[in-house]
């Protein structure tokens, strides 16, 4: 029960997966525009959220939801980017000792 055929084989994806799987992709989606904009996210932001994604990841993957387990792989790394993007942003934009604004 809650499970859906794929392809007429023996797999079974659960609802859950696909649900979870969907809205991390609708997700990643609403990301592009920071990550090919100017505005970026604050770093600490943007690492902390990456990190726990990755932590939600590695869940999917013990739970065998392998979509959610793969989109949630893809929304980890576009938070990464960003964090990226925003430290790199930071060196180019820090103060005159160099620092970096978190």
């Amino acid at each position: 029960m809650g499970s859906i055929p794929v392809g007429g084989t023996n797999v079974y994806m659960h609802w859950q997966d696909i649900v979870i799987s969907v809205g991390q992709y609708v997700f990643v989606l609403a990301l592009l525009p920071s990550i090919f904009g100017k505005d970026k996210p604050a770093l600490l932001s943007s690492i902390l959220t990456g990190t726990i994604l990755l932590v939600f990841g590695a869940v999917y993957v013990t739970l065998a939801l392998w979509s959610s387990a793969i989109s949630s792989a893809v929304l980890t790394v576009a938070w990464f980017i960003l964090a990226f993007q925003k430290y790199t942003q930071g060196r180019d934009d820090g103060g005159a000792d160099g620092t970096i604004r978190l």
